[in-house]
């Protein structure tokens, strides 16, 4: 079944990564790929692949956070996400922001549990945005295939919807009671991208609590 997403979504973006303005200083795709060319993203093998890959009508540009939108897509993680394989990025969120903070909490722990590490800690900012389109809703208890540890029949699921045109999934948290994601596959039906809050968050690898701290703007 086909729903609609919520009025307001909510991305976490490790602040690690800091907003580069390329996308929004253009007025043509032919111009974007000219820019890239100069700012070296074109010296990316990956991001040459994946931007090929990505429709021209689907690219973001000329507005603000257009950036932030494309980097979503132009850099997928090695492994890929539950909804996407590693060839093309999507963009994630949640329909509330401590949605969204359990998900970033969950990879958080993990990461510091493959490291050996006792701790995890790392400081994400919050961008708002409302998400345009139909999207394909997905449940653990109609497809639970798609809801485990093992992406495989999850990113054949999505990367399905994606190549036939849909515009994403809706799907239940695993890590949020009653919460909600999103996976966008279409740029230009992210909009009203604006930067909100800045937290840091620590978690253990022996305890299943995240500990958040609002952190001043600026």
């Amino acid at each position: 079944m086909d729903v609609s997403a919520p009025d307001v979504s909510y991305r976490l973006i490790p602040s690690q990564f800091p907003p580069i303005d390329l996308f929004e200083t253009v007025a043509t795709a032919d111009d974007l790929e000219a820019v890239m060319e100069l700012a070296g993203w074109t010296n990316d093998r990956l991001v040459t692949e994946r931007i090929a890959r990505l429709p021209k009508a689907d690219w973001v540009f000329g507005r603000p956070n257009a950036s932030i939108i494309m980097a979503a897509f132009l850099h997928a993680p090695p492994m890929g996400a539950r909804f996407s394989g590693p060839d093309l990025g999507a963009w994630y969120a949640a329909a509330r922001v401590e949605t969204g903070i359990a998900e970033v909490g969950h990879h958080l722990r993990r990461e510091a549990f493959a490291r050996g590490k006792a701790e995890g800690q790392r400081v994400y900012r919050v961008y708002q945005a409302r998400i345009e389109g139909d999207y394909r809703e997905a449940r653990p208890d109609e497809q639970p295939e798609v809801f485990t540890e093992d992406y495989g029949p999850s990113q054949a699921f999505g990367e399905g919807l994606r190549a036939a045109g849909k515009d994403g999934v809706i799907y239940q948290s695993l890590r949020h009671r009653d919460g909600l994601c999103i996976c966008a596959y279409r740029p230009r039906k992210i909009v009203d991208v604006v930067q909100a809050e800045h937290f840091a968050i620590t978690v253990r690898t022996d305890m299943r609590q995240i500990i958040v701290e609002r952190l001043p703007a600026g």
